[in-house]
């Protein structure tokens, strides 16, 4: 009776070892990294918008897109307009690097000033983002929501953006600006709503397939009033 009872304790011993040891891991894929599932969400939205419209660019259709549940979804946005406006944000995110750039004296304040247009033009005028000038210019059920996104991440955004950096170099004493935001909104008509126009219509490919380096010189050298691109004539 004795062993019996040993064993019998020795048993319950063993379950509770087994009770305790964590269950094991389901097998199947890995866990995708955080930034990589998020950048698979910006992605599908974007294929969506840009394919099958505004109407089928739903939570669910992006986690079918994306390969992934839909709870996994909802933890990068709570619906379709926020998706949208976290798209065109990621956009204007990219022009913050190169605003970050240290400029310590006048003579570097143009050449600054060209890599942070390239930057733009190269988030802006990429195909995606031509595509999505080009879905706005439609009329569809949603538009404004879309429309509404795309303005407060995108242009507005951008434009504060410039607009800040501008303030910078002035406080530096760098530069003098008296409306920053004026400024900037005009700088960027210049350089990039005229070639994202021509994109939309189909008038010239996006970046990179083609170029606006000359366009941009060429704003920045009337931007900085070099009398060789215009100037008024002495009376």
């Amino acid at each position: 009776m004795a062993q019996g009872k040993i064993r019998s304790t020795t048993t319950g011993a063993g379950q509770a070892r087994d009770a305790a040891a964590p269950a094991p891991r389901p097998r199947g894929r890995p866990a995708r990294p955080e930034a990589e599932q998020r950048a698979a969400v910006m992605a599908a939205t974007t294929w969506l918008l840009l394919n099958e419209g505004y109407a089928a660019t739903t939570l669910e259709a992006v986690a079918r897109r994306a390969g992934m549940a839909k709870k996994t979804v909802y933890r990068y946005a709570s619906d379709r307009e926020d998706l949208v406006a976290q798209v065109v944000r990621g956009w204007t995110d990219g022009f913050a690097p190169v605003m970050a750039q240290d400029v310590t004296s006048v003579d570097e304040v143009l050449p600054a000033l060209a890599r942070v247009l390239q930057a733009i033009a190269e988030r802006v005028l990429s195909a995606d983002a031509v595509g999505m000038f080009r879905l706005l210019t439609a009329d569809f059920p949603g538009r404004d929501a879309l429309l509404r996104a795309y303005q407060e991440n995108g242009i507005e955004r951008g434009t504060a953006m410039l607009a800040a950096w501008f303030q910078r170099l002035a406080r530096r004493g760098l530069i003098q600006v008296s409306e920053p935001r004026v400024v900037a909104g005009l700088l960027l008509s210049m350089a990039i709503a005229e070639p994202l126009r021509a994109m939309a219509l189909g008038l010239t490919p996006p970046l990179p397939e083609s170029s606006i380096g000359e366009r941009i010189q060429a704003c920045l050298a009337l931007f900085a009033g070099d009398a060789k691109v215009f100037a008024l004539r002495a009376a």
